[in-house]
């Protein structure tokens, strides 16, 4: 009897000519601000302008002494720019290839590198903005120098899964504030 019961059961269910189709995953909106800018100006040697949303904080060295790498939160991105400040001792070479073999990291999930040159003559800024597309862990890096003692970096990191479908309004909302950031980079 629970045989029949349960064929009963089985065929009225499939009565309906509707395939049922799963809905894909959705993402939060975001409600992001108008684009602002404030300067950071401090006592490490370069100044530039800074998203409003963004918090700059000191990175503390072993002794707690406060460096010249920064820490810049991305407010409501969730995310943070890992932000260094090198005074060079070597060869110019040394940096850009490190920074170079930094991205190069991501060729394995990155779909495409786009590469621009960021070049100041005036103010003696050099350097060069990645864009890494795909999943990728850090989808924007750069290095900006004055070509003859001082090195800085950025790299970004989400605090999410690196999808990149679900994180494209923010890539795109970011990286207007990240090239104003490397394009307003002075030198003291």
């Amino acid at each position: 009897m629970k045989k029949y019961i349960a064929l009963l059961l089985i065929l009225t269910g499939c009565s309906t000519n509707e395939i049922p189709v799963p809905k894909p995953p959705t993402y939060l909106r975001l409600e992001l601000p108008s684009h602002q800018y404030s300067t950071y100006n401090g006592n490490c040697g370069y100044t530039f302008q800074s998203a409003k949303i963004f918090t700059v904080k000191d990175v503390v060295d072993s002794l707690g002494a406060s460096t010249c790498h920064k820490d810049i939160q991305l407010g409501p991105l969730n995310g943070t720019i890992h932000f260094s400040f090198i005074n060079m001792t070597e060869p110019l070479s040394t940096y850009v290839n490190y920074a170079n073999d930094k991205v190069d990291e991501h060729k394995l999930k990155a779909t495409a590198i786009e590469d621009f040159r960021l070049i100041n003559a005036k103010k003696r800024v050099f350097g060069t903005f990645f864009e890494l597309k795909g999943d990728v862990a850090s989808p924007y890096q750069f290095y900006l120098t004055d070509s003859t003692s001082r090195f800085v970096s950025g790299v970004v990191y989400f605090n999410s899964p690196p999808n990149y479908d679900s994180l494209k309004p923010s890539l795109d909302y970011l990286k207007l504030d990240l090239l104003k950031m490397v394009e307003t980079f002075e030198w003291k």
